[in-house]
């Protein structure tokens, strides 16, 4: 396994969607990005209409930061990233989303399994209904229940997932909240990834504050690329 797609300190990385990756869009995230020294650039979205590869090599063509395939479903699978997070939707219960897809991927993946960085994948209520809970017919854990919540990243620990994803949903409402993310923070020794809502600088220092070591910026991003700056300023006040 290659540890350095771990975070290993603070981290900011960029969410890039094949389905809104227009070429204009894409240069002026890139060169954000690479001006900034971002950690990671992740590959992947919730729906398919156009296939990674492209997205995943433009990208590698563009800049050094390492690119991570994140995966929203089979179609997305690729052997062109860095890395691979492979995703176990840990707070759901779809059988299909806990070992069911993994199976069916780790054949395709066997050649690049140094590369493969088990994820334990949580969702956590964003104040609305996000994509990936509709297409996984899942129910978020709602961000009060912190006992259901801990308990949750300490199993995805325990089975072996080497990061936990704390994900309140592309476009959410509210972010994953501070006091969520310091209990699990307090209760793991696996990076803490969180990710969905963050639309300001003060919501990314109150995340790394609260114990976060890796910041994932989606569509705040593409809405206010500034925001990706930001991000890797504060990130640098912790160093």
């Amino acid at each position: 396994m290659n540890r350095n797609l771990i975070p290993s300190a603070r981290s900011v990385a960029l969410l890039l969607d094949p389905d809104k990756a227009d070429e204009a869009r894409l240069d002026r995230m890139i060169k954000i990005a690479a001006g900034n020294n971002v950690d990671f650039i992740l590959a992947g979205g919730s729906i398919t209409f156009n296939i990674i590869d492209p997205l995943i090599s433009a990208i590698k063509a563009s800049c050094n930061i390492p690119v991570i395939l994140f995966p929203g479903n089979l179609l997305q699978l690729s052997t062109k990233a860095d890395g691979v997070y492979f995703l176990s939707l840990i707070s759901g219960r779809n059988p299909e989303l806990l070992i069911g897809n993994h199976v069916l991927a780790a054949p395709f993946l066997k050649n690049i399994k140094e590369r493969v960085i088990p994820v334990g994948y949580m969702l956590i209520n964003g104040g609305k209904k996000s994509s990936v809970e509709y297409l996984s017919q899942t129910e978020a854990i709602p961000p009060d229940k912190h006992d259901i919540i801990t308990a949750t990243a300490l199993a995805g620990e325990m089975l072996g997932m080497k990061m936990i994803y704390l994900e309140a949903g592309s476009g959410a409402d509210l972010p994953v909240p501070p006091e969520v993310i310091r209990e699990v923070k307090m209760n793991i020794s696996v990076p803490v990834v969180v990710g969905g809502g963050i639309t300001s600088p003060s919501q990314i220092m109150e995340a790394f504050r609260a114990g976060a070591d890796m910041i994932v910026l989606g569509n705040g991003c593409e809405k206010e690329p500034s925001l990706l700056e930001e991000a890797c300023k504060i990130r640098n006040s912790f160093s």
